[in-house]
């Protein structure tokens, strides 16, 4: 069975919100009815039918064939299936996910994996601002799931982070993991300012030395543990990195000792 294709008419005139296209809703609809499901974000929305031409059947694997900047919360609230965009997203891709796989072949604006439960998220460019974060209001942004942005990531990627794995692999901007209660962050390239600022608990692994810390993290010296070996095979195994990240015996900093000073910043030894 072919996938249930969404193909692109034309750059769409409103930003629209793609939430209702996912495999839990589309499944057993047909065509027509989908067709005529709103999608628009303005006072006379735009209908499915208007902005894509359908075809498959198979909404448990669903293709948006092509992509823009204006297709907020592509995936969003998604408990199985998969979805793939073959260009850009908008806004909160895969927010609230709670399942499934989301492969987004272009770039993500803001929130990408906002308050993701489970799950699995790959953005093949960059991402925006805040991925995995929470929405304005929230207390903890990701509680659960995996998210890989194989482009760079914006500021303050996992912010309020709980639980899950970001993997960002060409740098990131600043504040990564801030306010973080616990979770992983993975980081390759460049980081930006003040990294792990105020986190609580959790880890923040990276390829190189942070330029630019907090005063409140303490330097505990090289460490001669089992995770670091772990996690580099875990990587590896989920095709993430082609080489392993921290080595033997990284060097690590805990903090934030400023708050609940339980977290790590680990990379490998300079």
């Amino acid at each position: 069975m072919k996938p249930l294709t969404f193909t692109l008419r034309s750059e769409p005139g409103e930003r629209l919100d793609l939430s209702g296209l996912i495999p839990d809703r589309l499944s057993g609809m047909p065509v027509a009815e989908i067709a005529g499901l709103p999608i628009g974000t303005s006072r006379s929305p735009a209908i499915v039918g208007d902005i894509f031409k359908i075809t498959g059947a198979d909404a448990a694997n669903i293709v948006f064939a092509g992509g823009s900047g204006r297709f907020d919360f592509v995936g969003a609230e998604m408990k199985t299936g998969r979805i793939r965009v073959d260009g850009d997203v908008g806004a909160r891709a895969g927010r609230r996910m709670a399942g499934g796989t989301l492969v987004i072949e272009g770039k993500a604006g803001l929130q990408a994996g906002s308050g993701l439960k489970n799950g699995r998220i790959e953005i093949n460019g960059d991402a925006g601002e805040g991925i995995g974060g929470p929405m304005a209001g929230e207390i903890h942004g990701m509680t659960g799931g995996l998210i890989i942005v194989r482009g760079k990531a914006g500021h303050r990627p996992g912010e309020r982070m709980r639980r899950g794995i970001i993997a960002l692999l060409k740098g990131c901007g600043d504040y990564a993991g801030l306010n973080m209660v616990a979770g992983t962050i993975v980081v390759t390239g460049r980081v930006g300012h003040y990294p792990g600022h105020l986190m609580k608990r959790g880890s923040l692994l990276f390829d190189r030395r942070p330029a630019d810390l907090s005063p409140t993290f303490m330097d505990c010296g090289r460490v001669d543990i089992a995770f670091p070996a772990l996690f580099d095979r875990y990587l590896m195994e989920e095709k993430i990195l082609d080489r392993p990240l921290l080595g033997a015996k990284p060097t690590r900093l805990g903090g934030d000792n400023a708050v609940l000073g339980k977290g790590e910043i680990m990379f490998p030894r300079g």
